[in-house]
């Protein structure tokens, strides 16, 4: 197999859930959002917006109104992570970011067609950009799944994302606090025909 630092970064990237309280750097900051708007987009409309959030306060504010959403929200697939975290909001230590002194949060256009893959391509740039500086990253679906909650909906629009937004998916960013164990890759999930 071909090895370089590209190829390292995707191999050694782990999705961190334990987080240092320590914040990332201004620089680390600006470094993972610049990599999120180079990514591809569908018909390079670019229409996306990364929000970050670093202010404790508003992230307290934030995983309330989603433990609050998950109360009356009903699951529209039978997705097991889905039950799980509305499962496990109930508990008082919930924390759907994990914690983590950054959330960047990814949304788009809703009646764009590839808003969702737009947003998860510059994701995924920031979670390699994250690996490649020795910061912890990993995906949340929290906010995609109560992106019609009206709680969470507003407090969002007051943190400065626009209401003809949709919200598409998100990022916990951080120092690792306790590095994650690579899981196996499953079998017969690769097909070639030559």
């Amino acid at each position: 197999m071909i090895q370089n630092e590209v190829l390292d970064a995707i191999h050694s990237r782990r999705s961190t859930r334990s987080f240092t309280e320590e914040q990332i750097g201004t620089e680390q900051l600006e470094t993972l959002l610049d990599a999120a708007v180079w990514a591809p987009s569908g018909g390079n409309n670019q229409s996306w917006l990364f929000t970050a959030v670093q202010n404790r306060e508003a992230l307290l504010r934030l995983n309330e109104l989603v433990r609050e959403g998950f109360r009356h929200w009903a699951p529209d697939d039978s997705y097991p992570g889905k039950l799980a975290a509305k499962t496990a909001s109930q508990k008082e230590s919930y924390n759907f970011y994990y914690h983590a002194p950054t959330v960047i949060i990814a949304s788009n256009k809703p009646d764009y067609e590839n808003a969702m893959a737009d947003c998860s391509l510059g994701l995924e740039n920031i979670f390699l950009a994250a690996q490649s500086m020795g910061l912890g990253s990993c995906y949340l679906n929290q906010l995609h799944w109560l992106r019609d909650d009206p709680g969470v909906r507003n407090y969002l629009f007051e943190l400065g994302i626009p209401k003809e937004h949709t919200i598409c998916s998100a990022a916990a960013i951080g120092q690792i606090g306790k590095a994650s164990a690579p899981p196996a890759r499953k079998p017969n999930t690769v097909h070639i025909v030559r």
